[in-house]
Protein backbone atom coordinates (compact mmCIF):
# COMPACT_ATOMS: atom_id res chain seq x y z
CA UNK A 1 0.00 0.00 0.00
CA UNK A 2 0.92 3.84 -0.74
CA UNK A 3 0.36 7.25 1.04
CA UNK A 4 -2.86 7.15 -0.11
CA UNK A 5 -4.18 4.49 0.99
CA UNK A 6 -2.43 4.50 4.21
CA UNK A 7 -3.70 7.75 4.84
CA UNK A 8 -7.28 6.82 4.71
CA UNK A 9 -6.94 3.32 6.33
CA UNK A 10 -5.46 5.76 9.25
CA UNK A 11 -7.98 8.53 9.13
CA UNK A 12 -11.15 5.53 9.08
CA UNK A 13 -9.26 4.21 11.92
CA UNK A 14 -8.87 7.37 14.14
CA UNK A 15 -12.42 7.95 13.09
CA UNK A 16 -11.75 11.81 12.07
CA UNK A 17 -13.16 13.46 9.37
CA UNK A 18 -11.17 14.60 6.62
CA UNK A 19 -11.77 18.35 7.94
CA UNK A 20 -10.72 17.82 11.46
CA UNK A 21 -7.72 16.37 10.10
CA UNK A 22 -6.85 19.38 7.92
CA UNK A 23 -7.63 21.29 11.07
CA UNK A 24 -4.98 19.90 12.83
CA UNK A 25 -1.95 19.84 10.05
CA UNK A 26 -3.05 23.61 9.44
CA UNK A 27 -4.26 22.29 5.59
CA UNK A 28 -7.41 23.03 3.49
CA UNK A 29 -9.91 19.90 3.62
CA UNK A 30 -9.36 19.84 -0.12
CA UNK A 31 -6.06 19.30 -0.19
CA UNK A 32 -6.26 16.29 1.56
CA UNK A 33 -9.15 15.33 0.28
CA UNK A 34 -6.89 15.50 -2.64
CA UNK A 35 -4.61 12.87 -1.13
CA UNK A 36 -6.77 10.48 -1.11
CA UNK A 37 -8.58 10.85 -4.09
CA UNK A 38 -8.30 7.70 -6.71
CA UNK A 39 -5.81 9.13 -9.05
CA UNK A 40 -3.76 11.63 -6.03
CA UNK A 41 -0.42 12.46 -6.17
CA UNK A 42 1.92 12.09 -3.03
CA UNK A 43 2.47 15.35 -0.71
CA UNK A 44 5.67 17.53 -0.62
CA UNK A 45 7.48 16.31 2.33
CA UNK A 46 6.85 19.45 4.21
CA UNK A 47 2.86 18.73 3.77
CA UNK A 48 3.46 15.01 5.02
CA UNK A 49 5.31 15.76 7.79
CA UNK A 50 1.88 18.24 9.04
CA UNK A 51 -0.19 15.35 7.92
CA UNK A 52 1.85 12.21 9.74
CA UNK A 53 2.04 14.61 12.67
CA UNK A 54 -1.45 15.76 13.12
CA UNK A 55 -2.21 11.86 13.03
CA UNK A 56 0.27 11.24 15.77
CA UNK A 57 2.54 8.44 13.09
CA UNK A 58 5.32 9.21 10.90
CA UNK A 59 5.77 10.33 7.82
CA UNK A 60 7.46 6.74 7.03
CA UNK A 61 4.19 4.91 8.22
CA UNK A 62 2.16 6.87 5.86
CA UNK A 63 4.28 6.33 3.06
CA UNK A 64 5.50 2.72 3.37
CA UNK A 65 2.64 1.15 6.34
CA UNK A 66 5.88 0.50 8.05
CA UNK A 67 8.10 2.13 10.69
CA UNK A 68 11.19 1.15 11.62
CA UNK A 69 11.80 3.13 14.78
CA UNK A 70 8.53 2.20 16.69
CA UNK A 71 8.41 -1.04 17.92
CA UNK A 72 6.50 -3.31 16.23
CA UNK A 73 3.26 -3.32 18.27
CA UNK A 74 2.58 0.15 17.53
CA UNK A 75 2.88 -0.24 13.77
CA UNK A 76 0.09 -2.65 13.10
CA UNK A 77 -2.31 -1.70 10.24
CA UNK A 78 -5.47 -0.09 11.38
CA UNK A 79 -7.29 -3.10 10.96
CA UNK A 80 -4.90 -5.40 13.31
CA UNK A 81 -4.93 -2.03 15.59
CA UNK A 82 -8.71 -2.01 15.83
CA UNK A 83 -8.77 -6.02 17.03
CA UNK A 84 -6.02 -4.65 19.87
CA UNK A 85 -8.32 -2.16 20.86
CA UNK A 86 -11.74 -4.34 20.94
CA UNK A 87 -9.62 -6.99 23.21
CA UNK A 88 -7.69 -4.35 25.50
CA UNK A 89 -10.66 -4.36 28.23
CA UNK A 90 -11.38 -8.34 28.22
CA UNK A 91 -10.46 -10.34 31.37
CA UNK A 92 -7.92 -13.46 31.11
CA UNK A 93 -10.48 -15.55 30.00
CA UNK A 94 -11.52 -13.83 27.08
CA UNK A 95 -8.09 -13.57 26.20
CA UNK A 96 -7.50 -17.32 26.74
CA UNK A 97 -10.65 -17.59 24.13
CA UNK A 98 -9.33 -15.43 21.67
CA UNK A 99 -5.62 -16.51 21.43
CA UNK A 100 -6.96 -20.42 20.97
CA UNK A 101 -9.44 -18.92 18.21
CA UNK A 102 -6.31 -16.70 16.45
CA UNK A 103 -3.96 -20.30 16.74
CA UNK A 104 -6.58 -21.81 15.40
CA UNK A 105 -7.23 -19.62 12.56
CA UNK A 106 -3.57 -19.15 11.83
CA UNK A 107 -3.45 -23.12 11.31
CA UNK A 108 -6.41 -23.17 9.31
CA UNK A 109 -5.28 -20.43 6.88
CA UNK A 110 -1.44 -20.26 7.12
CA UNK A 111 -0.02 -17.32 6.05
CA UNK A 112 1.13 -16.97 1.67
CA UNK A 113 4.87 -15.84 1.38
Amino acid sequence: MGFKENLKDEISYQGILVKELAIKAGLQPSSISNYIRENSSVPSADIAVKIAGALGVSVEYLVTGKDSSAPKMFTLPPKQRKVLDAISSFDDTDLDAIIALANALKKRYPKKK
